[in-house]
């Protein structure tokens, strides 16, 4: 479904905007152009100047996006990379932000998300599936589920 455009303002104009309020990706802001109606050619042009003044660099908002994510919440690195793609960036270029050793990271973030669910006992079955819902691999699942005995009970 288009909408209307809400003004006269040119896509680059509209484009640099959009950019000025969220860093985003080319293929996110692609999609917000379309859905306010400017035609697909004044896009592209609009785009590609964008990238080529360096105003919308798709890796570097990967990489920027990733780091942010990854250094201030506590979600596990799958989950990351899924809200990145679902932002529009390839799965490649998420795949590359990844550092080789996510270890330790996993684990501490698996635990905070252990005590924001629970300040009582809890079944270790239900803290094993609330965090594999959260994209938590299995093996750090078991070793913060064993580590953090008081929060579960069996």
């Amino acid at each position: 479904m288009k909408l209307g455009r809400k003004s006269n303002k040119s896509v680059l104009a509209k484009a640099a905007e959009l950019l000025a309020r969220q860093e985003e990706s080319s293929q996110r802001l692609r999609e917000k152009l379309l859905l306010r109606g400017y035609e697909s050619g004044e896009i592209e042009e609009a785009i590609g100047y964008l990238q080529k003044k360096h105003y919308l660099d798709d890796e570097a908002a990967c990489q920027h996006q990733f780091s942010y994510l990854y250094e201030e919440s506590s979600e596990s690195v799958r989950r990351i990379c899924a809200k990145l793609m679902q932002r529009g960036f390839r799965a490649d270029m998420v795949a590359s932000c990844v550092p080789d050793d996510t270890v330790e990271r996993e684990r501490e973030a698996a635990k905070k998300q252990l005590r924001r669910k629970s300040r009582q006992a809890v079944p270790s079955d239900r803290l094993k599936q609330y965090l594999f819902r959260r994209g938590f691999r299995i093996s750090d699942i078991e070793a913060v589920v064993q580590s953090q005995e008081e929060f579960y009970v069996d």
